[in-house]
């Protein structure tokens, strides 16, 4: 086990402690008015004895006045009663409100922060953080002002005791400082335990929702056994901590519940002698016991204590997700009718100190449709998050239209900027309300069945068993419609910057061509950022962006940059092979991206006096591209979510004349409209609704 950092476990308890201050604030009003309640009983708590021992003394004497404070009795204990009552719930009370704002809090960091940010903790951890961890934060405030009130009382009764008789009040004091010892002890102990505790528990509880989230594969792996294993693998841990911490708890009962009665008898006994000597009354006696077992309730103080201690360490673990750094916001907006210009300047990003992003400067013109493509870690879903403002950049600057991201509203660039995603989460009632999901004013229920057309998923949706109104539990969704349901989600609320993060990749070819051709003839124009695996989106694509080790090794058209055999490599399942020395790849750069040249100018001349690549498949079209299937153009991918066989020819690698590399036959139309997109978006189909 990695051993704690005292300088970061004592600023997390720095942050922990100012977010119960903010708890306690939030329930300012309801909290005060508890301790008020709570000060009013321990001050009946503390006058009962001195009302009870004046009215033995008046009824033995058989004073007349006996009566009236007999009835002052029944006052004061009835008044302790009910305040003790009305702190019980107002306490409740203010338990509730704390543990609400702080699950607010939580969840509200977590929600504004960069994924990449949030995703440091595990589902089942911050489940674990947001429930039980905040309830037992939460607790804390109340708690807090129950154990100072709850000292007024043996406060109290000692200075009380040392008013009826200062001898009795000198015998209970000689075992205080054990207590004071007692209790300290305590504290520090139960603290250290029930933090271990808590961490134990949070790992299980995300080892548990990890593996209810790969039931099915654990499944068909046969590993069940060895899962549940791995789960339970630190419960003997989590069990030790739990008896170490009811161990202390029990110890420092103990030996304060043994020395309180010890003293409570000494007491008893020195007020005997007292009584004897006639220098205290039987009344007197009464109270000065009364009073010693009030200050033995000192006692009592290591339960409130303990739900203090609890209640910090959970505020430790719940105050991690409070310093998750939010992704800023600006207030400006857009200029209307801007194209969807995008631009990168010298966007650097980095991760765990190391840059994913390197000095990327790339402009993409309005209207444009480009494809980002590179081996896996290239950084192309970085790349995707940044240019639609899901993660800022930690150099450099990015701007849509000429305004800067950063300085966009958030409902500014949540309109103009939609994202589409390989692995879409639905929310919403039913199927209808996941795809109209997103912030500002509903779509109609027709612009919800185009964008449904659009991203063919309407044929499959009517035939649900409520159509669009089914609700998403009773939905049986494969992982290609579920990407379709994303899609039409993001169609819905297109705006002039469209952002696929894979988002086709459990298409089979057929549906992936009807989404693009749907994207540039029935979606809402402008510039879709497209990261691609398939040959095919990139030859359909306006612009392709080459990442390699997160640089951008060059941009240009897809039938440029196939010249290189690199870039061909891209897309095969092989290692990509290393360059030839004195080789210059024919490829159009990204202007001033910043990177230098691979290879020779000497060796583009050489290729491009190269005989041409087959058109048919070819000996080299076959063993460097082939066709997505034979090739494997996209990554193998997680269970339900990999690409089904694409069945595109295998003269689709090769190059040909009037048609770019990989299209197929309708790639004469897709590379005419394609065109058209970036000069503002192309022909529409006539008849066809477009999605708004």
């Amino acid at each position: 086990m990695t051993a704690p950092d005292p300088t970061r476990e004592a600023e997390a308890a720095r942050g922990a402690d100012r977010a119960l201050r903010a708890a306690a604030r939030h329930s300012g009003g309801r909290l005060a008015a508890a301790a008020v309640c709570s000060v009013a009983a321990a001050c009946a708590a503390l006058a009962e004895p001195a009302v009870l021992g004046h009215t033995l003394d008046l009824l033995l004497r058989q004073d007349p006045g006996g009566a009236r404070w007999t009835a002052w009795c029944a006052a004061v204990i009835a008044a302790e009663v009910l305040l003790d009552a009305v702190t019980a719930r107002l306490t409740g009370g203010v338990d509730a409100r704390s543990t609400a704002w702080l699950r607010r809090l939580g969840l509200g960091r977590l929600l504004r922060a960069a994924p990449h940010h949030a995703a440091r903790h595990s589902p089942g951890e911050l489940s674990a953080r947001l429930t039980a961890q905040a309830t037992t934060a939460g607790a804390v405030p109340a708690a807090v002002v129950g154990a100072a009130v709850a000292l007024l009382a043996p406060l109290g009764g000692l200075v009380a005791l040392v008013l009826v008789d200062v001898w009795t009040a000198l015998a209970f004091l000689a075992g205080l400082p054990l207590l004071a010892l007692l209790l300290r002890a305590f504290a520090r102990d139960s603290g250290a335990s029930v933090g271990r505790y808590q961490e134990v528990q949070l790992a299980m509880a995300g080892r548990l929702v990890e593996a209810l989230a790969g039931a099915r594969t654990i499944a068909a792996a046969g590993t069940v056994e060895r899962e549940q294993a791995r789960v339970l693998r630190r419960l003997p841990e989590l069990g030790a901590e739990g008896r170490e911490t009811w161990r202390i708890y029990g110890t420092t009962m103990a030996r304060t519940g043994a020395l309180m009665p010890l003293l409570l008898y000494v007491v008893l006994g020195v007020g005997g002698v007292r009584l004897a000597e006639g220098a205290l009354g039987v009344g007197g006696l009464l109270a000065a016991v009364r009073y010693a077992g009030l200050a033995a309730g000192v006692g009592a103080v290591t339960g409130r204590l303990a739900a203090v201690v609890r209640g910090r360490a959970a505020a430790r673990r719940t105050a991690a997700l409070f310093e998750l750094p939010e992704l800023p916001q600006g207030v400006g907006r857009l200029p209307p009718g801007g194209p969807g210009a995008l631009e990168l300047c010298g966007v650097r990003v980095l991760r765990g100190g190391t840059a994913v992003l390197r000095d990327i400067d790339l402009r993409i013109p309005g209207g444009t449709t480009a494809a980002v493509v590179g081996r896996s870690g290239s950084g192309k879903t970085t790349l995707a998050a940044v240019a639609g403002r899901l993660t800022a950049c930690d150099a450099g600057r990015v701007l849509l239209d000429g305004v800067p991201l950063d300085e966009l509203s958030a409902g500014e660039l949540r309109r103009e900027v939609g994202h589409a995603f390989e692995r879409p989460a639905l929310f919403g009632e039913d199927v209808a309300a996941a795809i109209a999901f997103g912030s500002g004013p509903a779509p109609t229920p027709q612009s919800v069945r185009a964008a449904a057309r659009a991203a063919g998923a309407d044929a499959f949706v009517r035939r649900l068993p409520d159509g669009y109104d089914t609700a998403l539990p009773d939905a049986p969704l494969s992982g290609g419609e579920l990407q379709r349901l994303g899609l039409a989600r993001a169609f819905c609320r297109a705006g002039r910057l469209l952002v696929l993060d894979d988002a086709t990749s459990s298409l089979d070819t057929l549906t992936a061509r009807e989404v693009e051709r749907a994207l540039t003839h029935d979606v809402r124009p402008g510039t879709r950022l497209v990261v691609a695996h398939r040959i095919s989106s990139a030859a359909r694509a306006d612009l392709v962006v080459w990442l390699d080790a997160g640089r951008v090794r060059a941009t240009g058209p897809h039938a440029e940059l196939w010249r290189d055999p690199a870039y061909r490599a891209v897309f095969a399942t092989g290692t990509e092979p290393a360059d030839p020395p004195n080789t210059q790849p024919a490829t159009a750069r990204a202007e001033g991206t910043g990177s230098e040249p691979d290879t020779k100018p000497a060796a583009a001349s050489a290729l491009a006096a190269a005989p041409a690549l087959p058109a048919a498949g070819g000996p080299d079209a076959q063993r460097n591209a082939g066709s997505d299937a034979a090739t494997g153009a996209a990554p193998a991918r997680a269970e339900g979510t990999g690409p089904e066989p694409d069945p595109e020819p295998v003269a689709a690698a090769g190059p040909r004349t009037g048609a770019a590399p990989g299209e197929g036959p309708d790639a004469g139309a897709s590379a005419g409209t394609g065109s058209a997109a970036a000069g503002g978006g192309g022909r529409r189909a006539p008849g066809r609704e477009t999605v708004r």
